[in-house]
């Protein structure tokens, strides 16, 4: 743990902490380390979709009810 680490309380469900002890003993980390990249591998995650919705952010939209239309008027439904 670095000397900026910042302690806090998690609760877990009981079988996930025990999953979660086993995988720190099986590749010799902690749980606080599989935690913490767990948690980075979500934000970065979060990252990628909303840069992905920003890149479509100019895309033009379609009302449900035109897309509707535009199959049945293309004999799709």
């Amino acid at each position: 743990m670095t000397d900026s680490a910042r302690r806090s309380t998690i609760y877990f469900d009981p079988q996930l902490h025990a999953a979660l002890r086993i995988k720190a003993a099986h590749t010799h980390r902690t749980v606080s380390e599989i935690v913490n990249e767990a948690v980075r591998s979500s934000l970065a995650e979060d990252q990628e979709d909303l840069a992905a919705f920003q890149d479509r952010v100019a895309e033009p939209t379609m009302s449900y009810e035109a897309l509707l239309d535009d199959l049945r008027a293309h004999g799709k439904i």
